[in-house]
């Protein structure tokens, strides 16, 4: 597995990241088994949250047996410091770890919450002191809005910024999906670019019979899957965040392992045969 920059933090990143909301529903030993072939393809970012059923919990035995393999990122939802700084708290408690290497505002996509979270007595607060302790290294933010995640680059040093990819959404280009300027902004700043979606078709027809844990439909094929990541992957980004549904990470690895670049033109192609399909954003 191909490693990339992880912009000013320094770490190499493995161009595919575990994401933990495929453990959600997994029992101990599939997740230990998942952990494994991601490992044993070269993958050394993991990202999680509370927010993922009992992932953290699932992850802590694999997490501690491979420490020095793994740059752990985790998440909170919170915004206010007193409810951030006990997430955080909890989070080191339930993954048995004493240092998460990159801490995440997660979801921030409304500016209501923004100014929340970066104001007096925000999140922000919590995490920066987290931070001075040793508690953290790096801190990131998360997000599908990316005016909103713009705005946020503008009024803090993050370190790295995740939010949604792919060729569905650039054949779709809109000012609330448009990532061209987070993408820009990340650049000039040096902040580690995470993607995510990279393989998701669109929303499912029929919310209530699918047959993946995705709350979007993504591409189940592997030549449709390798190409939705591919385009990901040859935009100006670090790393790509796995979907959401163990069964789905085998395909993902293979076409990581075989990655190719996409030109101009294949880019072109993708983009235009995303005219029949609807983006997740706008709904």
């Amino acid at each position: 597995m191909q490693s990339r920059r992880l912009g000013r933090t320094g770490n190499m990143s493995s161009m595919i990241t575990f994401g933990g909301a495929a453990l959600s529903g997994t029992s101990q030993v599939e997740t230990d088994a998942t952990v494994e072939i991601a490992l044993r393809n070269g993958v050394n970012h993991f990202d999680v949250a509370p927010s993922y059923g009992e992932a953290e919990l699932r992850l802590a035995p694999s997490i501690r047996k491979h420490r020095a393999e793994i740059f752990l990122a985790c998440k909170t939802e919170k915004r206010t410091k007193e409810e951030a700084s006990a997430e955080l708290r909890r989070s080191l408690e339930r993954l048995a770890v004493r240092q998460i290497d990159l801490y995440q505002l997660h979801a921030l996509d409304d500016p209501r919450e923004l100014d929340v979270a970066l104001g007096q007595e925000g999140a922000i607060e919590a995490i920066l002191e987290a931070r001075d302790a040793g508690l953290v290294r790096y801190i990131g933010i998360t997000g599908h809005r990316p005016s909103t995640q713009v705005e946020a680059l503008r009024r803090f040093d993050f370190d790295t910024v995740m939010f949604p990819l792919n060729f569905v959404l650039r054949g779709h280009r809109v000012p609330e999906n448009d990532y061209g300027p987070l993408l820009a902004m990340a650049d000039e700043k040096d902040v580690g670019r995470i993607a995510i979606k990279a393989i998701a078709r669109g929303r499912w027809h029929n919310n209530n019979q699918h047959p993946y844990r995705t709350w979007y439909e993504p591409f189940d094929e592997q030549r449709s899957i390798d190409l939705a990541l591919w385009f990901t992957l040859s935009q100006d980004i670090t790393t790509a965040v796995m979907p959401g549904d163990a069964r789905l990470i085998p395909k993902v690895l293979d076409a990581g392992q075989r990655f190719q670049e996409l030109g101009e033109a294949e880019q072109n192609l993708l983009v235009q045969s995303a005219g029949s399909l609807k983006p997740l954003w706008p709904q």
